[in-house]
């Protein structure tokens, strides 16, 4: 199965921090719905889903959502995994053929830190946030990994899209 891990970065390289103020750009979300749609399915992390609920995100209702949580059991109509690798087996035995990771940064670090990223894709934001979170290979230890650029485009309003293979 390929892994999709999706986010939208700042300019400067942070993971984009959205709130009220400082709505997510149209252009990646609808770029995120588009990119659920062709997978049939998205990863999140139970924070990020429950951020993704408490702003009127439940436009997809043909789509299997997992999300991952240790501390959660269930969720109403929602799958719940104890862990990535336990995600990534649940959407297989549904016969998908590609997973996408779309967040928060503790879950892409987890698929991150067990090498179970195929692809990356970034949204980079036309900001710059002076905080944020960042990806992480491994906390405890440097690791470099080599990506290969596979595609490159605007998407609209100053924000471009980066598509990397990982290489294992």
């Amino acid at each position: 199965m390929k892994t999709i891990l999706w986010a939208t970065l700042t300019a400067n390289g942070n993971y984009a921090q959205s709130s009220p103020t400082h709505p997510p750009k149209k252009e990646a979300l609808d770029d995120f719905a588009a990119q659920a749609k062709a997978a049939g399915n998205f990863i999140v992390g139970r924070r990020t889903f429950e951020g993704m609920q408490a702003s009127g995100g439940g436009a997809f209702a043909d789509i299997d959502i997992v999300v991952v949580s240790t501390s959660t059991k269930e969720l109403p109509g929602i799958t719940v995994a104890g862990s990535p690798q336990e995600a990534l087996n649940y959407l297989q035995q549904k016969g998908h053929q590609t997973a996408l990771i779309v967040g928060g940064a503790d879950l892409h670090n987890a698929f991150l830190g067990h090498g179970l990223v195929d692809e990356l894709m970034f949204n980079v934001a036309p900001v710059i946030e002076g905080k944020g979170l960042n990806l992480l290979i491994d906390k405890d230890d440097y690791q470099y990994k080599d990506v290969q650029l596979l595609d490159f485009k605007s998407l609209g309003s100053g924000v471009i899209q980066l598509h990397y293979a990982v290489g294992h």
